[in-house]
This record gives C-alpha cells, structure tokens and sequence, in this order.
C-alpha cells in the first residue's frame, strides 16, 4: 500500500513538473507553446544580459521532447522555437538587427555569404517597427516551411531553409554560441 502512494506521490510530482511555468526576470514562459496542430515543450530559459548587468531579453526555447543536445536540437528537421521578451529600453530595432548579425557570424563561424540574403531578409523582422521594452518575438521552424517570424502574435517574415534554421537557432545552440551560460539555461543545464 504505501509503495502504491509513493508511486502515486512521484508520477504526480513529475507531471506537475512537466506542466510547470517558468519566470526569469518578471516574465514567465509557459510550460507549453502551440501554433496551428504543433505543440511545443518548455526546453529551457534564460536571460540575455549585455555589459555584465544589462538585462537585455529574456529566450525560452520549445521542442518537440525536452533534450541537452543543442546539436541535435539544430540539426533535426522537426519543429522547434524560441519565444524572446524584450525587458530593457536598450534593445532598439538597430541594435538587436546588429546582434542577430553578430550571432548569425558567431553560429556560422564567420562565414555567412551561403546564407547572407536570407539572414538579411530575416533581420527586416526587426527592423520593420521599433522595438520597445515588453516586445514578444516568436520564431518557429516548421518542417517544409522555415522559420516564421512573429512580433506581438503577427506574422511578419517567414525565410525558408534548413540550413537557415541551423544557422538560426545556432546563434544560442551552436559550439560557438552568443552566451555560454544562455546556451546551458535553454538546454535545461
């Protein structure tokens, strides 16, 4: 009797566990993100900050299963996405069309020409309003599809490519990552 309460104790735990919200920095990323029939789970979160204590945005990334491998995570053709929270004024539309260039060189290892048009056409996503603080950025890859770019819930851009996915996802998951602490929080390390 008691093992069949301890056992129910623990799968309760666990699905609680795998259901949870997470907040960083005042902003909560939901356990789940859906779009159209997909369904994605909370892989990880962090904070990216800038100089040490600037709080620049706060990333959660969503997979299909949770895992540690962020080469794996960029190379599967399968869904994945990142819900990003601008939470400092400093993040203008500049400035973060500037660090999603810089990251796209960091992912690519300096070689960006194979995908420089499409990298280009994908920054127009922030370039095309001001960014302000409380900005909510999604982009999803959908197989057969690409990565579709959404600002405050509106589609905006969509760049087609696998190879564009990996570069893209590459700027946190990659060997070379912006952030090696983001990397590790998105990978739930």
């Amino acid at each position: 009797m008691k093992s069949g309460i301890i056992t129910f104790l623990f799968c309760m735990a666990v699905s609680f566990a795998a259901d949870a919200q997470t907040t960083i920095n005042n902003i909560t990323l939901s356990a789940k993100l859906k779009q159209d029939n997909t369904e994605l789970v909370l892989n990880g979160g962090g904070l990216r900050k800038k100089y040490g204590m600037v709080k620049v945005y706060v990333i959660g990334l969503y997979a299909p299963e949770k895992s540690k491998n962020g080469n794996e995570l960029i190379s599967a053709d399968k869904p994945l996405a990142v819900r990003l929270t601008i939470t400092s004024g400093m993040a203008t539309s500049s400035r973060m069309s500037e660090a999603i260039q810089e990251g796209f060189g960091k992912s690519m290892k300096g070689n960006t020409a194979p995908l420089q048009s499409q990298i280009t056409a994908f920054i127009e996503t922030f370039k095309k309003e001001e960014i302000k603080e409380g900005d909510v950025f999604e982009m999803w890859y959908v197989p057969g599809t690409g990565v579709k770019s959404y600002k405050n819930g509106q589609l905006k851009n969509t760049t087609a490519g696998l190879d564009f996915k990996k570069a893209f996802f590459g700027i946190w998951l990659s060997e070379t990552p912006v952030d090696e602490d983001l990397k590790k929080a998105m990978l739930g390390q």
